[in-house]
């Protein structure tokens, strides 16, 4: 049986990036330009630095005001197969 990833820690870097810190004791930087190229309703707000900096946790799922959710496991697993994920301490 797998773990249920959540996100624990969350910090907004410049260039539309975010550090996470996941449930496993893992951390890394995720870019989000590829899901802002995407568009869409949720996406046109966080276009902003400003706004995509007021990311927050809900329930350990990354969350913005527009009503973007990104889940937890999936960040994970992309930044697993990418191999930018490492121990939380040494990430920080």
């Amino acid at each position: 049986m797998s773990e249920y990833i959540t996100v624990t820690g969350l910090k907004p870097l410049q260039g539309f990036r975010l550090w996470l810190r996941f449930s496993d004791g893992t951390a890394g930087v995720r870019d989000f330009a590829d899901i802002l190229a995407g568009g869409g309703e949720v996406i046109e707000p966080i276009r902003d630095q400003a706004t995509f900096e007021r990311v927050f946790l809900s329930m350990g799922v990354p969350t913005w005001p527009s009503g973007l959710q990104l889940d937890p496991a999936n960040l994970h697993l992309e930044l697993a197969e990418r191999r930018a994920l490492q121990a939380a301490d040494a990430a920080e």
